[in-house]
């Protein structure tokens, strides 16, 4: 063991940073995920369900929820010393996604959080990435009392190309949207390459 030495003559690491949505339907769990997953404390953008609003928010199968995310989560989370990820969570509602094309920009890859018993829900989010060409990840958040499902059936379900990564995951726990995230960023990185190849 050699005293006296310390890290201060190791070279300082500047981490990558990339920015990565959640996305889905209304009350698929995209706050919870972003939440459970980051290192910071969470901007969370919620406001109260009201009278007004129960209309256009179809809460069928969510009838618990009181909140509603009406801009955008926000987290982040180091995945390795030079890898860091920024989270941006959407709202789920149609009328406020005039916010994703702002969101988007610059974005690496997207989550696709699914609920089984609604999975029409995240179709439009499907259709939004799949139109941009922003790689993404279906996550099936796995909620209780709801029946689990293959990956292979809900990738005919929702219609996907096979390179899109189907997973099943639990948004409340760390571990769990850890491992969804790294799909994401791997899945991400193998696209840019097979751009890359086709280029040359």
């Amino acid at each position: 063991m050699v005293f006296g030495r310390s890290d201060r003559n190791k070279p300082v690491v500047e981490p990558v940073a990339l920015k990565i949505l959640v996305a889905g339907g209304f009350g698929v769990g995209k706050t919870t995920l972003v939440g459970a997953v980051s290192e910071i404390r969470p901007l969370r953008t919620e406001e109260d369900l009201s009278e007004v609003g129960r209309p256009v928010d179809d809460t069928g199968g969510v009838e618990s929820k009181r909140t509603t995310t009406v801009a955008m989560d926000f987290g982040r989370i180091t995945l390795r010393e030079d890898l860091v990820l920024y989270l941006f969570g959407t709202p789920g509602q149609d009328r406020f996604w005039f916010l994703w094309d702002e969101l988007a920009q610059g974005a690496l890859g997207a989550v696709v959080l699914a609920d089984t018993r609604r999975l029409e829900d995240c179709f439009a989010a499907v259709d939004y990435f799949e139109r941009r060409a922003i790689p993404f990840a279906i996550a099936v958040n796995c909620f209780e009392g709801a029946q689990r499902h293959p990956a292979d059936m809900i990738r005919e379900a929702l219609d996907l190309d096979s390179e899109v990564p189907v997973v099943l995951c639990d948004a409340r726990d760390r571990s769990s949207a850890k491992d969804v995230l790294i799909t994401v960023v791997e899945h991400a990185a193998k696209a840019a390459e097979a751009r890359r190849a086709t280029a040359i």
